[in-house]
């Protein structure tokens, strides 16, 4: 009894001692390679267990085409985190300057995992004697167990050619396009730049719910193709974006050519030398574009034209505008009052966006992006010139806020000036005319705008020489006040005497 106890105290010293010595052990295996061993052991032990099926993926057909399944599927297996855990991987320079990218080194593999099963990939060179081939053809390899190919091998390859249409997507390089007038027949009819604007759809000053609903009704064309399809219709969505000049119109174009992804093609009505010409230009874009024909009021109200109506109708819902998809078309306009219904009519236009001159809730916006401000003491200010009518482009608050960017109390003082002056223009403008002046037996009206014509009012002819005219009318006046005078001081006299 005696000596059973003197061995009790010595138990917890060595359960102590076993167990350091395990975790000394685990943590040697951690840090060397003999963990790797072990684990590959486990893999190859588990793979005798299987029957597995080889699908092999060469990168060229036998007319040495490229394989594009292959490249679907490489892009694919370079995107995915497992990568990093293969024995050999390599580093390359992406497109940017500060991208890295990681490809599979030859005759190494990866696993992936799809609907519970386990998937291997191998690349393989094109000289392995294993896959029967001695040219320098490279192949990727798919691993994959008998028993699960038919649950898992049609989803998964519709799952690579998802991931890799998102990937190509999102990793695009929107380029602009605008048309030339020489060298038709030699390099086309398009020249390209990368579309470097930094616009987005998030920092386009425009009506959150508007911008809202506008990406809502993008999201659902890019979904929209079978839909449409069933309905017999063409691809395609045609929005107008009217209101005048610096509210936005061509930003917001930039910020939805970015959002789908698509490259912008902008069309040069003035350097398109017929219908025909035309019908030529639009051929030669691509399916997945933005088309873009800007100030489209301004050219349908010119007299002489290269294109006619016609053209520009067949443009944009004709049977041409149907040789290509997934297509948005985009026209703007100063305003729409004085365009032909023709033009606007549903099938040719399919969304109206108004762009409104700058409200305080746009002030609001461009003062927080600009200059850092969510609120100031002289906001009550600018919102009561906003309230007495007084408006400004976004684009002209814009450039106040760059200019004066160091001083963000100089920058509002200085809209507020700007607002000020705009609305002391609009209230005389407002009261100056216009008006009818009478000028003996011709009576005229005086339209006070842009242009200062002054037109008879019933038949007659028009006045050219407006200096002339104007000369007249003040020397009638002149004349008119000296006889007022005359016969004022006459009468004082008479009060006089």
């Amino acid at each position: 009894m005696q000596l059973s106890n003197m061995f009790l105290p010595t138990t917890p010293i060595i359960f102590f001692t076993a167990t350091i010595i395990l975790f000394l052990v685990l943590r040697f295996l951690l840090k060397t390679s003999l963990l790797h061993v072990m684990k590959k052991w486990y893999q190859c032990l588990e793979d005798k267990c299987y029957v597995h099926q080889y699908y092999k993926v060469p990168k060229f057909n036998p007319n040495m085409q490229e394989n594009q399944l292959y490249r679907k599927i490489q892009i694919y297996l370079n995107s995915l985190p497992c990568i990093e855990d293969s024995n050999f991987t390599n580093l390359f320079s992406g497109d940017e300057s500060n991208e890295i990218n990681l490809v599979l080194d030859s005759n190494h593999y990866i696993i992936d995992h799809f609907l519970s099963a386990k998937l291997c990939w191998i690349h393989e060179n094109g000289d392995n004697s294993k896959l029967g081939s001695h040219n320098n053809n490279d192949y990727l390899v798919l691993k994959i167990r008998k028993n699960e190919k038919r649950r898992v091998l049609k989803p998964y390859l519709q799952h690579i050619i998802t991931v890799y249409d998102e990937i190509q997507t999102r990793n695009k390089e929107v380029r602009l396009f605008v048309n030339v007038d020489d060298n038709v027949e030699k390099n086309g009819r398009w020249r390209s730049v990368p579309l470097s604007h930094p616009a987005t759809m998030e920092t386009v000053v425009m009506d959150v719910d508007l911008k809202n609903k506008v990406k809502i009704d993008l999201e659902s064309f890019l979904k929209a193709k079978q839909y449409y399809h069933r309905l017999g219709r063409v691809w395609k969505r045609s929005y107008l974006l009217y209101g005048q000049s610096g509210t936005g119109k061509s930003t917001f174009i930039a910020a939805m050519g970015k959002f789908l992804g698509y490259d912008v093609y902008y069309v040069d009505l003035y350097k398109v030398t017929c219908d025909s010409d035309l019908r030529m230009v639009l051929m030669q874009t691509t399916n997945k574009s933005v088309i873009v024909i800007e100030d489209l009021d301004r050219y349908l109200s010119e007299k002489s034209t290269a294109v006619s109506l016609s053209g520009i109708l067949n443009f944009m819902d004709g049977m041409l505008s149907s040789c290509g998809e997934e297509r948005v078309m985009v026209f703007t306009m100063n305003g729409k009052d004085q365009i032909d219904p023709t033009v606007l009519r549903p099938g040719r236009i399919d969304v109206h966006i108004h762009f409104p001159l700058c409200d305080f809730k746009g002030f609001k916006t461009l003062a927080n992006s600009h200059l850092g401000l969510k609120d100031h003491k002289l906001f009550p200010q600018v919102e009561e010139m906003f309230q007495a009518g007084a408006s400004l482009s976004a684009a002209e608050i814009g450039e106040i806020m760059i200019s004066n960017r160091g001083s963000p109390s100089r920058a509002l003082k200085t809209v507020i000036t700007a607002l000020q002056s705009e609305g002391e223009a609009r209230k005389a403008s407002k009261v100056r005319g216009p008006r009818l002046i009478e000028s003996g037996s011709v009576r005229v009206v005086e339209e006070c705008g842009d242009s200062g014509v002054f037109c008879k009012e019933n038949g007659g002819h028009r006045f050219k020489d407006i200096g002339k005219l104007v000369s007249l009318l003040r020397a009638k006046s002149s004349r008119k006040e000296s006889f007022d005078l005359d016969a004022s001081e006459k009468e004082n006299s008479r009060h006089e005497s």
